[in-house]
């Protein structure tokens, strides 16, 4: 299976520009990229910013405003901030070759620091992303709830021996292409995928079912009332310790409480995750910053914003309220 798979990549492979390359550091951006986001989504985001930041240097010693600009269109902010905190220390030493090196740098789960450590340095590991527990719990007829720990675990273990006595950045790829290509969520194109003659979910057609679907959260109801404060053109922003939805992310000050129905009256809508939002934004010009505690609120200059805070949700009350 692991030959049949190979060559099948070897074959088939899309043209990726990370692909192209070993610097961890390349494969890395790239793999933090693709969490949440497809790899077609992701080539113009990714080639813009390592032309920006092309080095692990640059990119270390850049502030974090232009690395949040560049990152500007991917959502999930979070994953630029850890991104650069730990670009700043991997700096200062050789870049760590192996996953229990690379798991203890901020942002580096279990999935990067695998990927990571296998594709730039061929360590034996196996990576296990939405694709590869597709793959896996349909060609061992699995039918368990993955995400739950012992069961992740388990999955961990099976993708681990995929790559054992082979090219373990061949075959990890090669695992994540079928799953993004063939091997799909719905409708899977089994009769081209080189491992349907040993897949129990082919032979019992049981490929649709599989894996068993996650549970949904349930949506949960937000009302958001932010404040707009300008003083001498600039803006306040303020970090997020309020609400339930983008937490520790630089929002604006504000409130927000959970409602049972939407309201009747609010400005627009916008959804995270599994919050539903309900803004009702308000612009304040004040005359005084005193009544501000200086720990909690910034004032940064209203024509250099989106550097400081790129997220859609205020970006939308910024444009109804001010530009």
């Amino acid at each position: 299976m692991q030959k049949r798979l190979r060559q099948w990549y070897l074959q088939q492979a899309r043209p990726l520009p990370w692909r192209k390359t070993q610097d961890p550091y390349l494969i890395w951006v790239s793999e933090v990229m693709l969490q949440q986001t497809t790899s077609t989504a992701v080539i113009p985001y990714y080639e813009k910013f390592t032309k920006k930041f092309p080095t692990l240097g640059s990119l270390a010693n850049a502030p974090i405003e232009d690395v949040l600009e560049a990152w500007s269109g991917l959502g999930y902010y979070s994953r630029a901030k850890n991104l650069h905190a730990a670009a700043q220390d991997l700096s200062k030493i050789p870049f760590p070759k192996t996953y229990a090196e690379l798991i203890k740098f901020k942002g580096f789960g279990p999935y990067t620091s695998r990927s990571v450590a296998s594709l730039a340095f061929k360590e034996p590991v196996g990576v296990l992303d939405g694709n590869v527990i597709r793959i896996l719990c349909r060609l061992n007829g699995l039918k368990l709830n993955w995400w739950e720990k012992k069961n992740r675990e388990r999955l961990q273990t099976l993708a681990d021996q995929w790559v054992q006595n082979e090219d373990s950045s061949i075959l990890n790829q090669a695992m994540m292409e079928l799953g993004a290509t063939l091997c799909s969520p719905k409708k899977p194109a089994c009769l081209l995928c080189p491992l349907r003659q040993d897949c129990i979910a082919f032979k019992r057609h049981e490929a649709h079912i599989l894996p068993v679907p996650k549970p949904r959260k349930t949506k949960e109801i937000w009302e958001w009332s932010p404040r707009l404060l300008i003083y001498k053109k600039r803006l306040a922003l303020a970090e997020n310790d309020y609400a339930p939805f983008l937490k520790g992310q630089t929002l604006l000050p504000g409130k927000a409480r959970r409602l049972k129905r939407p309201p009747s009256n609010f400005d627009y809508k916008h959804n995270v995750t599994h919050y539903e939002i309900y803004v009702k934004a308000r612009l304040e010009k004040i005359k005084s910053q005193k009544k501000f505690p200086k720990r909690n609120i910034r004032w940064v200059p209203l024509q250099d914003i989106k550097k400081y805070i790129p997220l859609s949700l205020v970006q939308k009350a910024l444009h109804l309220h001010l530009f």
